[in-house]
């Protein structure tokens, strides 16, 4: 099994398997220009913008065209194997891991790395408690300064 470091965790090739069985299960289309999207996203290990995301596929599909690119992420994005991210006035950034988890933005180069820390559910348990409040989630992010800029 191949083994690909992203954002700090080790994910396996299988989970690109898993994600157009996914997509076959749903009844939707599993088109080469789909899968070089969703494995970009999950290889890359970026956070990458509808525009970073056309440049990398590009090579490998010269005539795909940006709508096709927003197409294939809103359905991505439908069927729960992308998470849209937004943060402020900036332009959307597309995460290839699902699972809960914490950001961390650099202020000056919008560099978005995955941060790997325990959930924090309790916060959601209070907000309920003294808001009267049903919770749906939560975001948590850090921002600074990357190692990039700061140098």
């Amino acid at each position: 099994m191949t083994h690909i470091l992203i954002g700090g965790e080790t994910v396996s090739k299988n989970k690109l398997d898993y994600a157009i069985v996914s997509i076959k299960k749903l009844n939707i289309r599993v088109t080469p220009q789909r899968v070089a999207i969703l494995e970009y996203l999950l290889t890359s290990g970026l956070h990458p913008t509808v525009d970073e995301i056309y440049r990398a596929v590009k090579n490998k599909f010269p005539s795909i065209c940006l709508t096709t690119i927003y197409n294939n992420l809103n359905t991505l994005c439908e069927v729960g194997l992308v998470r849209e991210l937004k943060f402020g006035n900036t332009p959307s950034r597309f995460d290839g891991n699902v699972k809960e988890h914490y950001h961390i933005i650099c202020n000056n180069c919008n560099t978005v790395i995955d941060l790997h820390y325990p959930l924090l559910k309790e916060i959601e348990v209070f907000a309920e408690q003294i808001a009267d409040f049903k919770v749906s989630h939560h975001r948590f992010e850090v921002y600074g300064e990357c190692t990039t800029c700061s140098a």
